[in-house]
């Protein structure tokens, strides 16, 4: 049953998309209101979504479709490119490193590391649509983001080592007690044994 895990990549992603859909009703929705307002109304429908798309995603497991097995050697596969999408996330919070420099929006290359590396070892019906789904959404966005750069000017400061080394080691960190305990007690499953 994927109606509820559908339900909430719909309200997430959603929430997550009136940037590319609706700028125009989004400004002034933040003219109107105030950015605080909008932050918080923007927050609490997103984690409605995201509290749904976990929910929906338990209920499916239970009744798993498998579409395929994953060969051997792919959750090392995806347990490297999630290692990159920690190290990418922790860079979209500090300041002046190269990988915001060079890649401008980590984080939506971090979700695309993720969902793929996830969409890689679980060969689910509700894998591919909660992991697909984030792939081609954060794949719009990165596309989107980049546009709207390029249109406003935006230019990002160069990236200091000490920053970048901070962001692989921060990232590293946050990977491994995600890896090593916080999968297994949240999701039941430790991806690296």
């Amino acid at each position: 049953m994927l109606t509820y895990l559908v339900l909430g990549l719909l309200v997430f992603l959603g929430v997550h998309s009136v940037r590319i859909v609706a700028d125009d009703w989004r400004c002034r929705c933040i003219e109107r209101f105030g950015e605080m307002v909008w932050k918080g109304i923007y927050s609490a429908v997103s984690l409605v979504g995201l509290l749904v798309i976990i929910w929906g995603y338990g209920v499916a497991r239970q009744q798993p479709v498998q579409l395929w097995s994953p060969p051997a050697g792919v959750p090392h596969l995806a347990a490297l490119l999630t290692w990159f999408a920690f190290v990418l996330l922790a860079a979209t919070y500090i300041p002046c490193n190269h990988f915001k420099a060079r890649w401008h929006h980590p984080m939506l290359l971090a979700t695309k590391l993720w969902a793929f590396g996830h969409l890689l070892a679980n060969g689910t019906l509700a894998g591919v649509v909660l992991f697909g789904s984030f792939l081609v959404w954060a794949m719009v966005l990165f596309v989107s983001a980049q546009r709207r750069d390029r249109r406003d000017g935006v230019h990002h400061e160069l990236g200091l080592l000490s920053r970048s080394v901070a962001s692989v080691l921060v990232g590293t960190l946050a990977w491994a007690a995600v890896a090593f305990w916080l999968h297994g007690l949240l999701i039941g499953i430790l991806p690296l044994s």
